[in-house]
């Protein structure tokens, strides 16, 4: 059984614009529907403004979807009250895009780590604490530093102490959205071997939502590409790369940064203006493309 299934998820914005706004809305998530299996890691691809961080937040309540179904294990986590919604929450975290902005510049990185298993009420004081020191040495810190503030942290280490802090409660799905476009070139490397050695070893599920294609290409075992809101291709991540059927995704794949220096990009247009939103049909063996 798949850990997450989602179906024809959607979410309206209300239009900016005009006196009262007229009573419109904006699609951001239009019709969207995928599955993920247990330790599996799901790309969400797409340019800025394509839906993807609107689905991931969809998928864990931190944004209401206007419609739709989303299951995780098993939970239909749309249908929880608030309180079933905590309890829930044990089982899927997110890692933030943003390592500056994400953490509480007033709290101490240990009282941040151990905040999720405060609020569960696990264990005691005590307890809580030692969890805190073996989730830094999980993530490679220093567990001596728990009394640190972020701010005497490195971007690579607050996105660590975030991790920490997602894995506290033990999940079975972790949405990392983003989770190293903040940080330098040379740490992202770190962080993503970090974010593949903690799946080996504790079975985890990743929802890996990114516009580095090249960073999707190399840990992500199967790949969606969002545009304008729905997906427009869905299959194993080499097919996606190797075959592409979507003039989006052909589009997208064009602009990636070849390895060799001074290649001329063989740019390919989308024509958005030609944009149809059609269903996602099988074009061969698990691959879906909307054509």
């Amino acid at each position: 059984m798949s850990l997450v299934e989602v179906r024809r998820l959607v979410k309206e914005f209300p239009a900016r614009g005009g006196l009262f706004g007229g009573g419109r809305s904006v699609r951001a998530v239009d019709d969207v529907t995928f599955t993920i299996e247990p330790k599996e890691t799901f790309g969400l691809v797409g340019e800025s403004g394509s839906g993807k961080t609107t689905t991931g937040r969809c998928l864990l309540r931190l944004v209401e979807p206007t419609s739709g179904e989303v299951r995780i294990d098993g939970t239909d986590v749309l249908a929880l009250s608030a309180r079933e919604l905590r309890r829930a929450r044990r089982d899927f975290q997110i890692v933030f895009q943003d390592p500056y902005s994400s953490l509480n510049p007033r709290l101490r990185a240990g009282a941040i780590v151990e905040e999720p298993l405060a609020i569960h009420r696990i264990g005691d004081r005590g307890r809580r604490q030692a969890r805190v020191r073996e989730l830094f040495d999980l993530v490679g810190l220093d567990p001596s530093d728990v009394q640190k503030y972020p701010h005497e942290f490195s971007g690579g280490q607050r996105q660590r102490i975030g991790l920490a802090r997602a894995l506290a409660l033990e999940p079975k799905l972790i949405v990392a959205d983003e989770p190293v476009s903040a940080l330098d070139v040379s740490i992202q490397a770190q962080v993503i071997n970090l974010l593949l050695d903690l799946q080996a070893r504790l079975g985890l599920t990743y929802l890996f939502i990114a516009h580095d294609l090249r960073l999707v290409r190399q840990i992500c075992t199967r790949v969606a590409v969002m545009y304008r809101g729905r997906l427009v291709e869905v299959a194993p991540a080499d097919r996606v790369f190797t075959n592409p059927v979507h003039a989006y995704t052909k589009a997208l794949l064009s602009a990636m940064p070849r390895l060799e220096p001074g290649q001329k990009l063989d740019r390919i247009p989308f024509p958005a203006a030609n944009f149809r939103p059609l269903p996602l049909r099988e074009v061969e063996t698990g691959h879906l493309a909307a054509v």
